[in-house]
């Protein structure tokens, strides 16, 4: 949000926070990839398979081999190799079953970025918008929804 707020466009998948900025801002402001919330159920209760999804994406593997290479870290092989373990072997939030939407959603952002106009005209657009996120607001509602608690004067 507070990148929104600053004038940054948003890629993200619909989860959490990302729901009610592409409201916000409207779909067509914000870069949308990833498997719904359907398709994420129906990938976890079929026995999700990280691994199949990484050998069937050969830019995905390289990627992770790149990883364990050492290439980002120094030399340093093992620095990153729970990640990537985690990613290969379990991938709980299924990163790796995103990641061919994101490749293709980042090809979008891309072009979207070499037309100034439009982009700049998404951004001014992602700021004018994303007002109802601001931090008066969000305390407000936490004190009155959450918190329950109603505000208190105090004298100077």
């Amino acid at each position: 949000m507070k990148f929104s707020m600053n004038g940054a466009l948003t890629i993200g998948t619909l989860d959490g926070a990302n729901v009610e900025i592409r409201e916000a801002v409207g779909a067509e402001n914000f870069f949308l990839f990833g498997l719904t919330t359907d398709q994420v159920r129906e990938r976890l209760e079929n026995a999700y398979e990280p691994r199949a999804v990484i050998e069937s994406d050969p830019e995905l593997q390289h990627a992770l081999d790149l990883i364990d290479s050492g290439l980002f870290s120094h030399g340093d092989r093992q620095l990153f190799a729970p990640l990537t373990r985690n990613l290969r072997e379990k991938d709980p939030y299924l990163v790796c079953a995103d990641y061919r939407a994101y490749m293709e959603c980042q090809g979008n952002v891309d072009a979207h970025f070499r037309d100034r106009e439009k982009w700049t005209r998404m951004s001014i657009l992602n700021v004018a918008r994303i007002g109802r996120f601001s931090s008066d607001r969000a305390i407000r509602e936490y004190a009155a929804e959450i918190w329950q608690v109603q505000p208190v004067s105090v004298k100077s």
